[in-house]
């Protein structure tokens, strides 16, 4: 099914299509196709509410962009540039590279404008951690590796560069929600409260 939904911002408002809405059998459907309100008792512990999909064309939030250059008999090269698509208020958080590298690769030598670079040899990658990456920035990491022997790769057979990030108050769709009201009629005093945390999917990056 389709829900357009209206998102706010500093900007003019506008609609956001959703597909594929499900809802947890705990929300009242017929409030919810009368006025857009989600009503529900919430079962016991934790669940899921709502799941949705856009199809509108999302930017990855953290572009990535490679440069690997081999020296025969020598070594290795990585040139890694990684730029946040998103706002200067927003922040990424414990922001991970993953960088895939040869099983033979040895000597690593590390230099980066930001973050902490390891090698994780019974893995062949090298993890680039950024623990604050905000919005607007853009930061350089270069990895050299000696390599005994250098030959040529297939590049459909080599692993992606892996991108793992969180940005908290931050959603990719735009929608927030506009009041959350908590009816209890025991007496218990409950206290409100709504948080947003944009992750990262299925974020990968074919290297060269």
């Amino acid at each position: 099914d389709k829900v357009l939904f209206e998102s706010t911002g500093r900007g003019k408002s506008k609609s956001v299509e959703l597909e594929d809405v499900k809802f947890h059998q705990c929300v009242r459907l017929s409030r919810f196709e009368n006025d857009r309100t989600i009503s529900f008792i919430p079962p016991d512990g934790e669940f899921e509410l709502m799941s949705y999909r856009l199809n509108t064309h999302v930017k990855p939030l953290i572009w990535i962009e490679s440069v690997i250059e081999r020296h025969v008999h020598s070594r290795v090269e990585y040139m890694i540039k990684a730029k946040s698509q998103f706002k200067r208020r927003s922040t990424a958080n414990n922001v991970e590279v993953v960088i895939p590298v040869p099983a033979d690769a040895d000597s690593p030598k590390f230099k980066t404008t930001v973050g902490s670079v390891k090698y994780a040899p019974e893995q062949n990658a090298i993890t680039w951690t950024i623990k604050s990456f905000p919005g607007g920035k853009e930061y350089l990491m270069r990895a050299h590796f000696g390599l005994p022997s250098v030959e040529c790769e297939d590049s459909e057979g080599k692993p992606p560069i892996q991108v793992k990030f969180e940005i908290p108050y931050f959603t990719t769709s735009g929608i927030q929600v506009r009041y959350l009201k908590i009816i209890e009629k025991s007496g218990y005093q409950a206290l409100p409260w709504v948080r947003y945390i944009t992750q990262n999917g299925d974020y990968q990056l074919r290297t060269n």
